[in-house]
C-alpha cells in the first residue's frame, strides 16, 4: 500500500492482470471505477512474486483462505495493526496513512504536484494540495532556499 499509494480496498482487490511486470506498472481501478497506472518499484514488484507462488490463484494477488475471492478488507487492517504495532508506530493510525505518508515522500522529494496528483488518482489538484503537507524537513528546506534567496536584497 505504500510502495504505491495504494487505498485499502485496492491492494485487496488487487488482480494478477494488474501487474504489467515490462512496464513496472500497476493498473489500479479506483474509486469511481477510474484507472491510473502507478510505478511498482522493483523490490515490491520482486515481493509480489513471491507472494503469488506461494498460492498460484490465477486471479487475486491477495486471496482470501479459500481462493474464491480477494482477501478481507478487516483481515489486511488487522495485518497492518499487528506490524506497525511491531515497528513500534503508535496504535490507532489507520491503513489510510500509508497513502498520505507514499504522497508525502514525493512531494518532498521534489515530485510535481500534478504528478502526485496522476498517481494518486485525484480528480482535483485542490485535493492533493490538502491530502499532503509540508513536513519538518521541507519546511526547513524552504526555510534554506529563502534565506538564500533573500541573502543581499
Amino acid at each position: 500500500m505504500y510502495a504505491c499509494g495504494l487505498r485499502i480496498g485496492e491492494a485487496t482487490t488487487l488482480e494478477v492482470t494488474a501487474i504489467d511486470r515490462p512496464r513496472r506498472v500497476l493498473r489500479i481501478i479506483g474509486k469511481g471505477n477510474k484507472e491510473r497506472l502507478v510505478p511498482l518499484p522493483q523490490p515490491i514488484l520482486d515481493d509480489l512474486g513471491r507472494v503469488w507462488r506461494t498460492h498460484h490463484n490465477r486471479r487475486w494477488v491477495f486471496p482470501n483462505r479459500r481462493g474464491d475471492a480477494p482477501l478481507n478488507r478487516r483481515t489486511l487492517a488487522r495485518s497492518y495493526a499487528d506490524a506497525a504495532a511491531a515497528a513500534g508506530i503508535p496504535p490507532g493510525l489507520p491503513p489510510h496513512s500509508l497513502r498520505h505518508s507514499y504522497a508525502t515522500r514525493l512531494m518532498e522529494n521534489g515530485v510535481d504536484t500534478r504528478i502526485v496528483q496522476i498517481l494518486m488518482g485525484h480528480a482535483r489538484i485542490a485535493t492533493t494540495a490538502i491530502y499532503t503537507h509540508l513536513t519538518t524537513p521541507s519546511l526547513a528546506s524552504l526555510q534554506g532556499l529563502l534565506d538564500q534567496l533573500m541573502t543581499g536584497l
